[in-house]
């Protein structure tokens, strides 16, 4: 990326937490401060997810089960050192609990895996819950500000006790030598497209939580996140040989 000309015209899709767990576990060439970003657009918010076949009818439920037979419940995940697998680790910190991680290679696999009862659910993002919430997925706890629209019955983190709200965020960067009002400009105008009322339609229907997050929150917004990736990675194990 920063090899292209920062001509302000030169514009790369981005990826939390990636560009933090990837440097960290040193398969790659870039550190995090190599990647400017200069928007994020939206995010697929955490969501815990059992099957509808499941005993376990709600969180409470779900919490009990896992104290009573600590590392008894398996959850699905997509891959192994990713967002997913680190919101396992945080669900089972979060809430003083041990619970086995699955991790599977795409949706697919691992929605016929819970839905079919070979895992006892998983932790996932909110497209998943919201397509098969009629297939035999029975959504528990979502990482959002607020309930989602479509899963009004189905509680927020926060609202059990724990403050998160997180999931993959998506946005935009530039090279390094992209002058500031060049990238003012593309934060400018994404912040329009974003606040666009068919924009909002569309991102909710699909399960996307937007974001406005511009240079002026730039970076607070990334040393939070990068601390708080940094801590997930150490609860995975993540870069060590």
């Amino acid at each position: 990326m920063n090899q292209l000309p920062g001509d302000g015209a030169n514009v790369v899709g981005i990826n939390l937490p990636h560009i933090v767990f990837q440097p960290i576990q040193g398969d790659v060439q870039y550190k995090t401060a190599d990647v400017v970003p200069v928007f994020w657009f939206h995010f697929t918010p955490d969501i815990l997810v059992v099957s509808s076949r499941s005993p376990i009818k709600n969180f409470k439920e779900f919490i009990e089960a896992a104290k009573a037979k600590p590392g008894s419940i398996s959850l699905a995940g997509s891959g192994q050192f990713s967002a997913n697998q680190a919101a396992h680790e945080r669900l089972d910190a979060a809430f003083g609990i041990k619970t086995l991680y699955v991790p599977f290679k795409g949706t697919g696999d691992l929605a016929t895996s819970v839905m079919g009862g070979q895992v006892d659910g998983a932790m996932t993002y909110t497209p998943f819950a919201i397509a098969n919430r009629d297939k035999g997925v029975r959504p528990l706890a979502v990482a959002m500000e607020k309930r989602h629209p479509l899963m009004p019955d189905v509680p927020t983190f926060k609202e059990l006790g724990v403050d998160w709200v997180d999931g993959a965020y998506r946005g935009i960067g530039v090279p390094k030598s992209t002058p500031p009002e060049a990238r003012k400009r593309l934060s400018d105008l994404w912040m329009a497209i974003n606040t666009d009322p068919e924009m909002k339609e569309l991102a909710a229907k699909a399960g996307f939580e937007l974001v406005n997050v511009g240079l002026d929150q730039m970076d607070a917004f990334m040393a939070e996140k990068t601390r708080l990736y940094t801590e997930g990675a150490a609860r995975m194990g993540l870069g060590k040989k």
